[in-house]
């Protein structure tokens, strides 16, 4: 019988995957690998933000609650329509909805280290406010809605009805 992997890891002995392109994008290490694979869905992250960069664009949640905690360094976050400074200690709460749209960014000269944790709902949508792009998880794909009546694009006749044996 195979052994259960261990639920007990410890940051200094992941690997630290950098998915950062000036000014976007972080360093990370998974800190819940085994959390998914058995069932779960809240995850924890560890981060790792370079001076000058953001982590992603300014967007909120419609399934996901998200939670941050600093470790280390200073950074700010766009919450709404405010920033609001960050450091070593904040823990900062960010309800699923429009009112709590978010963005962490490191705009100082030492890294900025923090731990980001929340669920990962297979049937999240996040919306991005500021260009108008939607993400959704279930069809894994990110891009912007044109609205359109709700038939647009239907067929005179429904498809059903030639599909349906006589």
């Amino acid at each position: 019988m195979a052994e259960d992997p261990t639920p007990v890891v410890n940051v200094d002995e992941l690997t630290e995957i950098d998915r950062s392109m000036s000014p976007w994008g972080a360093s990370y290490k998974v800190l819940t690998p085994t959390m998914r694979p058995q069932g779960g869905s809240l995850g924890v992250n560890w981060l790792r933000v370079p001076p000058g960069h953001t982590t992603c664009p300014f967007h909120y949640h419609l399934r996901e609650d998200e939670a941050f905690f600093v470790l280390s360094g200073r950074g700010v976050m766009r919450y709404g329509d405010t920033v609001q400074q960050l450091r070593a200690g904040d823990c900062v709460s960010c309800p699923a909805g429009p009112d709590s749209a978010h963005q962490i960014a490191n705009p100082y000269d030492e890294d900025l280290v923090y731990l980001a944790i929340g669920r990962h709902d297979p049937h999240e949508v996040c919306v991005y406010p500021d260009n108008g792009k939607v993400m959704v998880r279930g069809i894994a794909k990110i891009g912007h809605l044109a609205e359109a009546d709700y038939l647009a694009g239907e067929p005179e006749r429904p498809k059903i009805f030639d599909m349906t044996p006589s």
